[in-house]
């Protein structure tokens, strides 16, 4: 089994805090630690804390994951962060032994993985964000009770058909209201945004459609980060495309199969990555994976929405080119990026979730650890003309398409007053990068040539990622 490549930076990342960084330090000691061992793909500890009973710690390093006993609501605690340091600091202090009884207890219990650290062939199937709460999963073989089961089929049934009753009120009360925003003027909705998005956010949430109530409640953030003179018609596409999601799901039966599951995803309809994990049927890439970006968003739920994009580093064969993996961590724990760092390199089976333009993903199974790279990106020999032809196919076919990747060759970088543009030569097309590129893309502009890969949302691109002639630019 690849072991993870634990380093100080990718400790730092998976802190919390910089107060755990700092409590974790001071546990950096042998006294501190009466037992370190490891085995079988994972390293265990007893940490004495001030209690008579040590604090039992563990960590999975091919996926990432951790348990401590402690009652710390930081996650990962100091403890289980001391732990990984000690693990690539000083690898020698930990001795090989047989897993004891409770961290096998800890993994049969862990969800979303394969029990790769008993004695079976089975590949590691990691989570990708550490902070994931632990449940109980019923053991293979158990028994059911058939009436048990039935009851709770009906029951979910029943769950559904009403759900499904109350998104199509909540849509009926989206009709009316996107009809007076319509009527209104889009002077007048830019003026009130905040208030009138949030209120049909609220009965979209009480209609259980949280995904389109997410999309409109954060919709003032995307106008008001734009220019004024985009705003009005930036508001008419938002509101466009809401309008299209509603229509679509109302009419999932007339649509293709993968449309039809886009219309219910962006509706608020989720799969579970076990669910995606157990389809026989989802997409399947297996590949070398290169970190490109990563986006860190607070939403308005009090949770940070974590983006960790990957490009696939060899293959022109009608697979996907890109992944995303989006992880959800509370803004309490201080987290502000998952597990993986700009520049690493995995290789691992994605799972991808069905969809006419799939980009969402899971890792099914990983097979190498993340380890940083120097390799430049394999990048397609196509200007960002070409990659811009793309995307608006793709937006053909998904019609509220948010952001997807654009690679390029032989671009440049120009200004105009303080505004700065992706430009390509060939095709005089320019994109204007993302205003809070300002400044620290400006240096790109004295270039002659870059290439590289960023993301564009319809509105601004996002460059993540360039080689120069001066060397390689990495969004900040």
């Amino acid at each position: 089994m690849s072991r993870m490549s634990l380093t100080f930076e990718r400790i730092e990342a998976l802190a919390p805090d910089q107060a755990s960084l700092a409590a974790a330090r001071k546990l950096l000691k042998p006294s501190s630690w009466p037992t370190l061992a490891e085995g079988e793909g994972l390293a265990w500890g007893e940490c004495q804390g001030s209690g008579a009973t040590p604090y039992r710690v563990v960590i999975n390093e091919a996926a990432a994951g951790y348990k401590c006993t402690c009652p710390s609501r930081k996650f990962p605690c100091k403890h289980a962060l001391a732990l990984m340091w000690m693990r690539a600091d000083r690898p020698a202090a930990f001795a090989s032994a047989s897993v004891p009884d409770w961290v096998k207890d800890w993994l049969s219990r862990r969800r979303g993985t394969s029990n790769s650290a008993s004695k079976t062939d089975d590949e590691a199937k990691p989570k990708t964000r550490p902070s994931i709460r632990l449940t109980e999963i019923p053991e293979a073989g158990a028994d059911t009770d058939p009436k048990a089961e039935q009851r709770a089929a009906a029951a979910r049934e029943r769950n559904r058909l009403e759900r499904e009753a109350a998104v199509l009120a909540g849509l009926e009360d989206l009709d009316t209201w996107l009809s007076d925003q319509v009527q209104q003027g889009m002077a007048n909705f830019i003026a009130q945004t905040a208030q009138v998005c949030r209120t049909i956010a609220q009965r979209l949430v009480d209609a259980k459609a949280p995904g389109l109530a997410g999309r409109l409640d954060a919709l003032p953030t995307r106008l008001f980060t734009l220019p004024g003179p985009a705003r009005p018609s930036a508001a008419i596409r938002e509101l466009g495309q809401v309008h299209l999601i509603s229509q679509a799901y109302r009419r999932a039966s007339e649509l293709p199969e993968l449309l039809a599951a886009d219309a219910r995803q962006a509706v608020g309809w989720s799969v579970t990555r076990e669910a995606l994990l157990n389809d026989s049927e989802a997409l399947r890439v297996n590949a070398k994976w290169r970190v490109f970006a990563v986006l860190a968003e607070a939403q308005p739920d009090r949770l940070r929405r974590v983006e960790t994009w990957l490009w696939r580093q060899r293959g022109a064969d009608g697979m996907p080119q890109c992944a995303v993996l989006i992880d959800f961590v509370p803004i309490s724990t201080g987290a502000a990026v998952g597990g993986y760092l700009v520049g690493d390199q995995i290789e691992a089976e994605l799972s991808f979730y069905r969809s006419t333009i799939p980009l969402r993903a899971q890792i099914n199974t990983l097979k190498r650890g993340a380890e940083q790279s120097s390799e430049p990106l394999t990048l397609p020999d196509e200007p960002l003309s070409a990659s811009y032809a793309n995307y608006e196919h793709a937006l053909a076919q998904l019609p509220w398409l948010g952001t997807i990747p654009l690679s390029f060759r032989m671009a440049r970088v120009r200004r105009n007053g303080e505004q700065l543009y992706l430009y390509d030569d060939e095709s005089e097309l320019s994109l204007p990068l993302h205003t809070s590129q300002a400044n620290h893309a400006s240096p790109l502009a004295s270039l002659d040539r870059i290439d590289g890969i960023g993301l564009w949302n319809g509105y601004e691109f996002t460059l993540a990622w360039a080689e120069t002639q001066l060397g390689r630019w990495l969004r900040s």
